[in-house]
């Protein structure tokens, strides 16, 4: 009989478990005051949403008693009202860290998602940090997290003698809800219990699904309201002080206005009148030896804030749009370049998105940049004259995006950039599709992309993938493969390095979805990978891959594997040349990563790599690794040394065109050389407040290619003596930039920054291999620039003008 009891009390936690749970809300009768202490009488008679789960790592565990959370929800016309306590026997042990927005840093936290549509298809989330911090993003099981969505709302956490305590108010302006009278929302509670790493949800997450959005539990309650005009302006003015090369200091003072307004209850519209990006971090730039550009990271906020559904079909590198003029100008013998602007200037840009209740997403993004001229000058006059680098030039971008049966969609995107006058115009279009199961075990993805560029010689080409993945349970296993055209080119508005092949992949792994004895994550992958020449049908690449990563109970993190290319292959983009090709030997490398517990004060990351190929005496060695201490909650620091050595590496440096009638093909020239690069970084940051933080970023980089011997590269992809080539092409890069920032969220949605920053870069083909002398000859050369900024942003809601007048 006591077994039965017993088995009966199971199945019915797991049933519980398994179904949503509802909450019921009611308005506030009383007003509230966001300080954290729920003290009001609108409080008292709430309903309780409690017995949480836990997320990770011990999946579908009750939360402990002495940790108990409970939240109570109450709404009014204009916002949502959430309560959050959060119990702790042990409430001088929590972690409370001091960072800026959207940085958890080493906190306990606790998040409300909240999806007005109850479509399981997209969650807002809102997070606040026992430091009183906050973090926001949307979510969606196929982009994943989004933080750089940013809204207005309020919120206060407090520590108490029980545990911490949070209180948040999220307007309506917020969030995205249907006009209906009775509203029914998606809604789940997250808390997070840092110093065990427990992650704890009200509604159940199966570790086991394939998806996370859709195991929310409901609000009920919510009647009458109306979603409000959603009108907000954001004017701001900034100073630059400059002082260059030529040591002139020079002033610019801007100012401009961003606008986003709620065109209905799905659709936003964002505008930037007057761009200033100027404190936008600066890149890490390299000395890039391979046949392809660098890949640079957006940091502009217009183009990372809410652009999830811009990312489909990965066409959209937003760099392009204001990067570096397309032409490099022309001179005779007799003139020099006095000025080429390594940039250029956005004149405007605008972005609407947002998804229906249907499911269908529409995202619209243009931008427009000005013309753009070189300024030349003849050596023996003086006199200027002006070269068009970048005509006046339009980008445009069109999503949409139909999601069905909440966890699958399918989507068309087009991209388009027209150029004023007689300059390359392109477009392209892709249809990109996610299918899963009804049960979310199984995934069917891929996409099919069509590009045309318009100009001197017209072409068009075409690229294509289909996947298909089992996407529930410990053992997992996917398979697929890629097509693409010689001419497929979307690299006007996007960023491809390769075309002209198709390839084959499969990958298996494991994991344990509850912790071990030893572990409290394992996850082992099996990967296989072949390219191959699409004209030719020789083997462009191979690969075999298996790699570990894992937790360990004392929460530190440690993960190695090895790639194995056991063919030789055809490099058909080293070479700079059309239907050229260098042969690569098989290659062998094992790597390992081994990554301390955030949680102490002192943590250590460190990375070794080795790689050894079948040439004699050809291999690669790197390591990175970097200590980090966190002195108090307000200040910590972290070191970052990399290294590499390639020994006779080889690579491209130089074609020479022997034959003007082009009778004979081209002399490649490929040099034997050893490569060194050298990387230090340093981060900080001290936080008065979540909402006053200082931080500090600074890194030096060196890296050199030492040329031994020279070689000419034959028709059959080896590569031969060549000793008559005398030319110096060695390369030397070095670069210095410093970054010291100041922020201060002066009020909801408003920001004082102050920039100081210094940088200076240089290239040499003469090699100084005393690393002090090249860091110092940097800082005291003319190359080192200084900039001091001033910028402020001011939040203007339109509803908080209308109820004061």
């Amino acid at each position: 009989m006591r077994n039965l009891f017993l088995f009966l009390l199971l199945l019915t936690a797991v049933f519980g478990y398994s179904q949503k749970k509802t909450l019921q809300t009611t308005i506030r009768t009383s007003s509230i005051l966001i300080d954290g202490k729920i003290d009001e009488e609108a409080w008292r008679s709430a309903a309780i949403a409690k017995d949480f789960i836990m997320f990770q790592p011990d999946n579908g565990k009750p939360i402990p008693e002495n940790k108990r959370t409970e939240v109570k929800v109450l709404y009014d016309n204009d916002a949502i009202y959430i309560a959050a306590t959060m119990y702790d026997n042990e409430p001088t042990k929590i972690l409370r860290e001091i960072t800026k927005r959207d940085d958890f840093g080493t906190s306990d936290f606790f998040s409300v998602f909240i999806n007005g549509y109850n479509d399981g298809q997209q969650d807002f989330q809102f997070y606040v940090s026992a430091a009183d911090g906050q973090a926001d993003c949307i979510t969606t099981d196929i982009s994943g997290e989004d933080y750089s969505w940013d809204a207005v709302w309020n919120s206060k956490a407090v520590i108490t003698d029980f545990g911490w305590v949070a209180e948040i108010r999220i307007p309506y302006a917020a969030l995205r809800f249907s006009g209906e009278k009775k509203q029914t929302w998606g809604l789940n509670f997250f808390r997070e219990i840092r110093r065990d790493r427990q992650k704890f949800t009200w509604n159940l997450i199966d570790s086991k699904l394939g998806t996370f959005t859709q195991q929310s539990g409901i609000l009920e309650g919510i009647e009458n309201i109306k979603p409000p005009t959603r009108l907000f302006l954001m004017p701001y003015a900034s100073f630059y002080l400059n002082a260059n090369d030529d040591k002139k200091t020079t002033g610019i003072a801007k100012g401009g206005l961003d606008i986003k307004y709620g065109i209905n209850d799905a659709f936003t519209l964002d505008a930037i009148l007057i761009p200033d990006f100027g404190q936008t971090k600066f890149d890490d730039k390299i000395l890039n030896l391979g046949p392809f550009e660098q890949q640079f990271n957006e940091n502009r906020a217009f183009f990372t804030e809410g652009t999830d559904l811009f990312s489909k079909g990965n066409l959209l590198y937003s760099r392009r749009i204001g990067g570096a003029p397309i032409v490099y100008p022309t001179t005779t013998d007799d003139e020099t370049i006095i000025d080429n602007p390594a940039t250029v200037n956005l004149i405007n840009a605008l972005k609407v998105s947002g998804r229906t209740k249907g499911g269908l997403g529409v995202g619209i993004l243009n931008a427009v940049t000005e013309k753009t001229n070189a300024t030349i000058e003849n050596n023996n006059t003086k006199e200027t004259r002006q070269q068009e680098v970048q005509p006046l030039t339009n980008y445009n971008v069109l999503v949409l995006d139909q999601r069905f049966r909440k966890n699958s969609s399918v989507s068309f995107i087009n991209t388009n950039v027209t150029r004023n006058g007689s300059y390359r115009d392109a477009n392209v279009a892709a249809l990109v599709w996610d299918l899963n199961t009804k049960k979310n075990t199984y995934n069917l993805s891929g996409n099919f992309k069509y590009s045309s560029i318009n100009a001197i010689e017209d072409k068009t080409g075409y690229s294509t993938s289909l996947n298909f993945a089992e996407t529930s349970g410990k053992y997992r296993y996917s398979f697929g493969g890629d097509l693409v055209t010689k001419d497929y080119d979307n690299n006007d508005l996007g960023i491809n390095f390769e075309t002209n092949y198709y390839s084959l992949y499969g990958n298996t792994n494991y994991r344990i979805l509850n912790p071990t004895k030893h572990f409290n994550s394992f996850r082992v992958n099996y990967n296989l990978y072949t390219q191959f020449h699409k004209e030719t049908g020789k083997i462009q690449g191979n690969n075999i891959n298996i790699n570990v990563n894992l937790d360990t109970k004392k929460n530190h993190s440690v993960g190695f594997g090895t790639n194995i290319a056991p063919l030789q292959s055809y490099d058909f983009y080293e070479a700079r040349t059309n239907n050229r090709y260098v042969i690569l030997p098989q290659r062998y490398n094992a790597w390992m990563y081994i990554s301390s517990n955030y949680n102490n004060k002192f943590a250590f990351d460190f990375n070794p790599y080795y790689a050894i190929f079948n040439e004699k005496n050809r291999n690669t060695f790197e390591i990175s690794m970097g200590p980090r201490y966190r002195f108090n909650d307000k200040f910590s620091m972290s070191y970052n040394f990399y290294f590499e050595r390639k020994n006779n590496n080889r690579g491209f440096v130089d074609s020479i065109d022997d034959d003007l009638n082009a009778t004979t093909p081209e002399t490649i020239v490929f040099a034997n050389r050893k490569v060194i690069t050298y990387s230090n970084s340093i981060s900080g940051k001290y936080s008065i407040s979540s909402r006053m933080n200082f931080d500090l970023l600074v890194r030096q980089y060196w890296s050199y290619a030492e040329n031994h011997n020279y070689l000419s590269l034959q028709q059959d992809g080896t590569l031969t003596d060549f000793p008559t080539y005398t030319t110096n092409k060695n390369s030397s890069f070095y670069s210095w930039n410093v970054d010291l920032s100041y922020s201060w969220w002066f009020a909801p949605g408003s920001q004082v920054s102050v920039l100081y920053r210094n940088n200076a870069a240089n290239f040499e083909r003469q090699i100084n291999k005393r690393f002090n002398r090249n860091v110092t000859n940097l800082l005291n050369n003319d190359a080192l620039s200084h900039t001091f900024s001033i910028s402020v942003k001011y939040f203007i809601d339109y509803n908080s003008i209308k109820r004061k007048f």
